[in-house]
Order: C-alpha cells, then structure tokens, then sequence
C-alpha cells in the first residue's frame, strides 16, 4: 500500500468518525429539546426568595423542590419557616395570591428537668446522643424515662443553632428558631412541639406516670393533682394520661392555673427572661 492510499484510508476513517459524531450531536440535540424538562420562571423567581439552608422543615429534601412544588400548586406557600412571613409573602405575590398573616412558632421543650430537679440513676459517661443513650435499659441516667436526656441530639442537628443544653436540659432560643422540625424528629422522648408563641401558658411536663412517681423522680412534674383543671374558668385543661394538657382555643390567660400550681410546672411565656419563651437557668451555652 503507497502513501497516497494510506492517507485516502486515514481522511475515510476521519470523515466516518465526524460524520457519526454529527448524527449523534444531532439526535442529542433533537432529544435535548424534544424530552427538555420546561421550568416554571415562577419556580426559579421562588427560588431566589429562599434562605437556601436545605433544612426540610417545608417537607421536602431541599429549597429548590419546594419551590418547584410551590410553582405547581402542591405546596403553601407559607411553608417555609426559616423564611418568616416575609419570604412567604414574596412567595404568594409571586403565585398571584394575597398573603395571609401566619403566627410565628418555635420549638417548645415539654420538660424542665434541670440538674437541681431531677434524680439521676448513675454518672452517664457514653455518647453524647440522646438516641444512643434512650437504647440503653434505662433509657439514661434521669429516673424520669418521660423527660429531657440532654445529650446534644437536638442541638447537633439543629440548622440554625437554636438550641443549648443547659443544665443538662435542652432549651430553645425562639429568636433563632425557625421552626423546621428537625429537633422534634430526633428527640427519642418525642418532648419537643413546634408550638405558637400566641400561646401564653404551657406545661412543661411529658410524663405519664402517676403522681407519686413523678414526684419520686422530679421536683417540677405534673403530679397530677387536678388543681389547675378545677381552677380553670374555661374548661380549658383535661387530664389525659396523667398530665395536664392545655386547650388553647379554649385558653384566655387568666393565669389561674400558672398561679395554683404547686409544682409551678404551668408557665406563664410573657412573665419568662429573655431567653427562649420559657423559664430556664441563665448559663452560657
């Protein structure tokens, strides 16, 4: 074979090569378009109001799937709660609805086993894990198997840093709480509820054991004595399973159950220091 049918060879191989290259650039080019996934501009527009911290409190696994769900109408546009109200007023002017007024919610400990309240089975030197340490037999080294183990399960998972342990009890900073719901669904004990700072008194108190437990175990839980359901003029406090449990519809903050309860576990939240809404030793976290 000379030179020349050497090269001719070659400049075929070369021409058969582009020539598949420019059929495949042109079959992808015509599946690009033909199976292109079109974008609501709603949905990139609703995008760019989110904090983008990827939290999942919305129910989805990141910012942007939420607002494409926003976009085709199978989401609120209130659900974002890092947002606040301004992020979903955006949102719903963007969707071309009038924002309605949400009340702000944070996080809410049902608990106030602090070291100085609670009896303690033995000195816990595992993992600093609350669902670690809830697998062990007792539950932990807190007699009381119904409150806060305070072992930094919330606090580590928690996005925006609105959570310290203090005294061995975990406590919200409303100011930075968004809402999210990732400490409710890693709290073992399920003490944590995503509650309304409207609300102007709450139990702090999980337990379900009779008062005679409780008060073996802790200084500050409910021992089911009644008083503040017989005090309440609004029939607003039942007893179910041994705690108190509080209807704020019916609720108008008279106060009569905070200021009969002998335990002082019903709290008044305007009557509390500044940090978080409830009463919690001052400590640096």
């Amino acid at each position: 074979m000379d030179y020349a049918e050497t090269v001719a060879g070659a400049l075929l191989r070369i021409a058969s090569v582009g020539g598949l290259a420019l059929v495949f650039g042109a079959l992808l080019g015509f599946s690009a378009k033909k199976f292109a996934v079109k974008v609501d501009p709603r949905a990139e527009k609703i995008s760019g109001f989110l904090p983008n911290v990827n939290c999942g409190g919305c129910g989805f696994a990141n910012c942007s799937l939420f607002a494409q769900a926003v976009a085709r109408e199978a989401a609120g546009y209130n659900a974002c709660g890092p947002g606040g109200s301004s992020v979903a007023g955006q949102i719903a002017r963007t969707m071309g609805v009038d924002p309605v007024a949400e009340e702000r919610k944070a996080a809410f400990i049902k608990c106030n086993g602090v070291d100085a309240n609670v009896k303690r089975n033995y000195i816990y030197d595992g993992p600093k894990s609350c669902i670690a340490a809830s697998q062990l037999a007792t539950g932990g080294n807190k007699s009381c198997t119904y409150g806060c183990i305070g072992l930094f399960s919330c606090k580590n998972i928690c996005p925006f840093d609105a959570v310290r342990i203090v005294d061995s009890l975990a406590v919200i900073d409303d100011k930075k709480c968004a809402a999210c719901g990732k400490c409710v669904a890693v709290c073992p004990r399920n003490l944590i509820e995503i509650v309304s700072e409207k609300h102007s008194v709450r139990v702090l108190c999980n337990s379900r054991d009779t008062g005679k437990v409780v008060r073996a175990n802790c200084r500050a839980g409910c021992i089911v004595c009644s008083i503040c359901q017989k005090v309440c003029p609004e029939g607003a406090i039942a007893m179910e399973n041994n705690l108190a449990v509080i209807d704020h519809g019916k609720c108008s903050s008279c106060m009569a159950c905070v200021n009969k309860c002998p335990v002082k576990t019903i709290k008044a939240n305007e009557a509390l220091p500044r940090f978080g809404f409830w009463e919690r030793p001052q400590a640096s976290s």
